[in-house]
C-alpha cells in the first residue's frame, strides 16, 4: 500500500498538501539526459560547453517534474535551436559520486536521429553554455570527450540502428 499523504486545510481555506514522512525520506538521484545526433557521415555531434575543457553529447539536467525524453528534446531546442523529435532510449547509465559531485545520478541516452544539411547549418548556439560544435567520427569521441561519456557513445552508436537499450553502470556494460 502506497504511502499517505495528508491535506490541511489552512486558515485561508486554501488547501495544504503535506507529504508523508517516508517519502520526504527517500534518496534522491541527479538525472541527465542527453540525445545522440548524427550527420550522413555517421559523425556524432558534440558540443564545447564553456564552463569545462571537454566537449560532450548536447543534453542537460531533467527538471524536477520533466520527463527525461521532454527534457532531452528540451535541451536539444536550448542549446542548438533545433526543435526535433527525440527518438527511442539507447542507453541508461548509473553514474556514482565523484570528488566534487557527491551525487549518483542516471543518464538517459536518446536517438536524435541524422541531422540533414539544413538542420545543421540551422544550428545556433545557446552562447551563454557552449563556445562551438563539431561532427566526431566515433575513433575520434574518445579523444575529445572524457572516458565515460565516451564509453557511453560507443554504447549508443552499437544499438541505434537496432532495438535495444543498454544498461550502463558509469559508462560500462554489466
Amino acid at each position: 500500500m502506497p504511502p499517505a499523504t495528508f491535506t490541511v486545510m489552512a486558515m485561508d481555506e486554501s488547501p495544504a498538501v503535506l507529504i508523508d514522512p517516508y517519502a520526504a525520506s527517500l534518496p534522491r538521484k541527479w538525472m541527465g539526459a542527453s540525445v545522440l545526433l548524427r550527420n550522413a557521415a555517421g559523425e556524432v555531434l558534440l558540443v564545447d560547453p564553456v564552463y569545462k575543457p571537454e566537449f560532450e553529447m548536447p543534453g542537460g539536467s531533467i527538471d524536477q517534474g520533466e520527463s527525461p525524453q521532454a527534457a532531452a528534446r528540451r535541451e536539444v531546442a536550448e542549446e542548438l535551436a533545433l526543435d526535433r523529435p527525440v527518438g527511442r532510449l539507447l542507453v541508461v547509465d548509473w553514474v556514482p559520486p565523484r570528488p566534487g559531485w557527491p551525487h549518483d545520478g542516471m543518464i538517459f541516452m536518446y536517438d536524435g536521429g541524422v541531422l540533414d544539411e539544413e538542420e545543421i547549418a540551422a544550428i545556433r548556439l545557446q552562447e551563454e553554455e557552449l563556445a562551438g560544435w563539431v561532427f566526431a567520427s566515433p575513433e575520434q569521441v574518445p579523444t575529445l570527450v572524457p572516458a565515460v561519456p565516451a564509453r557511453r557513445i560507443a554504447a549508443g552508436l552499437r544499438v541505434v540502428g537496432g532495438g535495444a537499450t543498454i544498461s550502463m553502470e558509469d559508462g560500462y556494460v554489466r
